[in-house]
C-alpha cells in the first residue's frame, strides 16, 4: 500500500495489525477508484482527493499526505491551493481554512503579518 499510494496513515498500520483482511478489502476499493489508471490521471484524482478531504475536514495528517503526493506528482503549490479554493463557495470558510492550514504545513509558506495591532485568534493574544 505504502509503495503504490506514496503514503501510509496510522489507521492503515493499525488495521494491518488488527484486521488485515478488512484492510485488504478496503484497499481493493481504493485501487479501483483511485490508483488504477482509468480516464482520469493520477494528478487530477489527487486534486479531487484534496478538495473532498478539505470539504470533509478530514484529519490533517491525511490531507497533508495527499498534498505531499500531489507535489510529488509534479503539481505546483499554486495548483493545489487553487483546488482547495474551490471548497470556499460550496463548503464555506471553515472548511477552506482547514485546507489552507494543511497546505501551508506542507508547502511551508510564511504568512504575512499585519503592520498594525490586530487579534490573531491565537490564545496568547
Amino acid at each position: 500500500m505504502a509503495t503504490r499510494r506514496g503514503y501510509v496513515l496510522n489507521y492503515h498500520k493499525v488495521m494491518a495489525a488488527a484486521d488485515f483482511p478488512v484492510l485488504q478489502a478496503a484497499n481493493h476499493v481504493v485501487n479501483a477508484a483511485y490508483l488504477d489508471q482509468r480516464s482520469l490521471d493520477r494528478r487530477t484524482k489527487e486534486l479531487l482527493f484534496i478538495v473532498s478531504l478539505t470539504v470533509m475536514r478530514a484529519p490533517l495528517p491525511q490531507l497533508r499526505s495527499h498534498i505531499q503526493v500531489a507535489l510529488d506528482l509534479g503539481l505546483t503549490p499554486q495548483e493545489i491551493l487553487e483546488a482547495i479554493e474551490i471548497s470556499l463557495p460550496e463548503a464555506g470558510v471553515v472548511a477552506f481554512q482547514w485546507g489552507v492550514e494543511a497546505w501551508q504545513d506542507v508547502v511551508g509558506i510564511n504568512p504575512l503579518e499585519p503592520t498594525v495591532d490586530a487579534h490573531s485568534g491565537k490564545s496568547d493574544d
